[in-house]
């Protein structure tokens, strides 16, 4: 009999702490947390999308004579010291990082912002089908861009909601489950549209 009891004992322990789990959240900060690294993965993967379309944006217009140096230069540089930072999804709860990686990214756009306006002093690569089609595929991608950082910015939303409500704020803090860096935008209204690039303008 004691010896039936010990088991039945053991299976109603589990079940305890299986449902304290559960209801404490802790199931769904492992949801979420793995929703919030895929979503970062889709980020950092039409970012290099952006990055690996760069190369061949530079090489075609190079082929333009007289082409401003000092607008390709700051393109290039610019691709070079975000494609150097490393974001993990380990540093996603780090401000400093996102903050860094943000402003990386914010240099590539605004390179290629102007390499966009100075390109219409240029009938020539205007009229050059490689180069329309290159900035076709920019455009795509920075509209990729912008659709992979808003779930992302859903995704943590829902997780930091988890991390500070209460009662799973609890869990969070016995875990050390900390909210998680999102991006920051002087204009909340930005996150809902790509940087602007005209790509139509004659």
């Amino acid at each position: 009999m004691r010896t039936l009891f010990k088991p039945l004992t053991t299976w109603a322990l589990a079940l305890f702490l299986a449902a304290g789990l559960t209801g404490c959240g802790y199931n769904d900060f492992q949801r979420l947390d793995e929703q919030s690294k895929s979503a970062w993965s889709e980020v950092l993967n039409q970012y290099q999308r952006r990055a690996d379309l760069i190369p061949n944006i530079v090489a075609t217009v190079k082929g333009e004579a007289n082409f401003e140096q000092e607008t390709l230069t700051k393109v290039i540089e610019a691709r070079s010291k975000a494609t150097s930072i490393q974001m993990t999804p380990e540093m996603l709860n780090d401000p400093a990082a996102m903050q860094k990686f943000q402003a990386a990214q914010g240099e590539v756009s605004s390179a290629l912002s102007r390499l966009m306006v100075v390109v219409e002093q240029y009938p020539n690569l205007k009229a050059n089908q490689a180069f329309s089609d290159l900035r076709v595929q920019l455009e795509g991608t920075e509209n990729r861009i912008t659709v992979a950082r808003n779930r992302y910015i859903q995704a943590i939303q829902e997780y930091n909601v988890l991390a500070r409500s209460f009662p799973t704020n609890l869990t969070a803090m016995v875990f050390s489950y900390a909210p998680k860096a999102g991006f920051q935008v002087e204009n909340e209204a930005a996150i809902s549209s790509p940087p602007k690039v005209d790509f139509n303008k004659q």
